[in-house]
């Protein structure tokens, strides 16, 4: 999320102050502080005082506009107000928007900022049993997806696609997975093969309205609040036009090789078939969609190197994706 002359140390330390300094624009208690839980796409911090407690998003610049960041907040308050899905609103400011602008000294552009209301949980270890969360998740999922095709979709929508062109295509919201660390000429090889793949079966499989449409498109286990026997999902940013057998490859995103996946992926189906019709032909086209969105992380850490996570996982990711890459080519290449 770095601006392209200025490192992200240096960038966290404007957005802390511009954190601290915007929020009287919300009706928080006085003596509030904000305090950095974690930097993706945006940063995110935890706004405190006493008893209360509320999340703060910073945006990224030039990623959404003020009304996609709306459009965005008004799908999760139309799932929210449905019963469908529990997700933590979204806290007007004092003018009664939902979206603030702010500025600060230092950093070249203005940031969007929205505050949530605080969600008790905790979020899930790749580790742990989660068989019984990927169910539950394959039951939210289902109804994300019921909601999205009866929802009433704002003109124009100003979201991000989540299709093949935007995954491999010369304007990729990421990226082009080449430039990420560690694409040597054999991984290379294998990886061009696997999307010449994925975009042959995908133009095959379709943009039906069954198939495609609105999707969360970040179901991982970072976006996962799990509170006793209550799951709610977090974080819509990435919300937009795409497959939605797509938020099942989200869910496992970096952890594609994890011996649970089989498991993961049979609990997630079985929970999304309780809720919605999952035909056989789409069900065995979840191993085409988890290497799409397997191919975009991979553009995204060479997109988003300067930021912790990332350069944790440069070393191998590439490496890996192309062992998945010819697992996938193996059974689904055509002879």
């Amino acid at each position: 999320m770095a601006h392209d002359t200025m490192p992200l140390q240096e960038i966290l330390k404007h957005l802390e102050r511009l954190a601290n300094d915007s929020l009287p624009l919300w009706p928080v208690p006085e003596g509030a502080t904000a305090r950095l839980i974690n930097v993706s796409e945006n940063a995110t911090y935890l706004v405190e005082a006493g008893e209360f407690r509320s999340v703060l998003r910073i945006h990224r610049p030039a990623y959404h506009s003020r009304r996609g960041i709306g459009q965005e907040l008004a799908w999760a308050r139309a799932l929210s107000d449905s019963g469908m899905v529990l997700t933590p609103p979204p806290i007007a400011g004092r003018n009664g928007d939902l979206v603030q602008e702010g500025r600060t000294p230092g950093l070249p552009e203005p940031r969007f900022m929205v505050m949530f209301q605080f969600a008790e949980g905790r979020q899930p270890d790749e580790n742990e049993d989660l068989v019984a969360p990927f169910e539950g998740l394959g039951a939210i999922a289902a109804r994300t997806h019921i909601h999205s095709q009866t929802w009433q979709k704002p003109e124009p929508l100003e979201r991000l696609v989540w299709d093949t062109d935007a995954v491999f295509g010369p304007r990729a919201n990421w990226g082009n997975w080449r430039d990420a660390p560690n694409v040597t000429p054999a991984v290379r090889e294998v990886l061009e093969q696997v999307e010449t793949t994925i975009c042959a079966r995908l133009a095959a499989f379709g943009k039906g309205a069954d198939r495609y449409g609105l999707i969360h498109a970040d179901m991982r286990l970072a976006n996962l609040l799990i509170d006793g026997e209550t799951t709610r999902l977090i974080d819509f940013d990435d919300c937009g036009l795409g497959w939605f057998l797509y938020d099942f490859a989200a869910g496992i995103s970096f952890m594609e090789d994890h011996p649970q996946v089989p498991a993961l992926r049979a609990a997630w189906v079985k929970g999304y078939r309780s809720v919605r019709a999952l035909s056989d032909d789409e069900e065995r086209e979840i191993d085409t969609f988890i290497m799409l969105r397997r191919m975009a992380l991979l553009a995204w850490i060479g997109s988003h190197i300067e930021a912790p996570e990332p350069q944790a996982m440069a070393p191998h990711f590439a490496r890996v994706s192309a062992e998945l890459g010819r697992a996938y080519l193996a059974k689904f290449a055509p002879a």
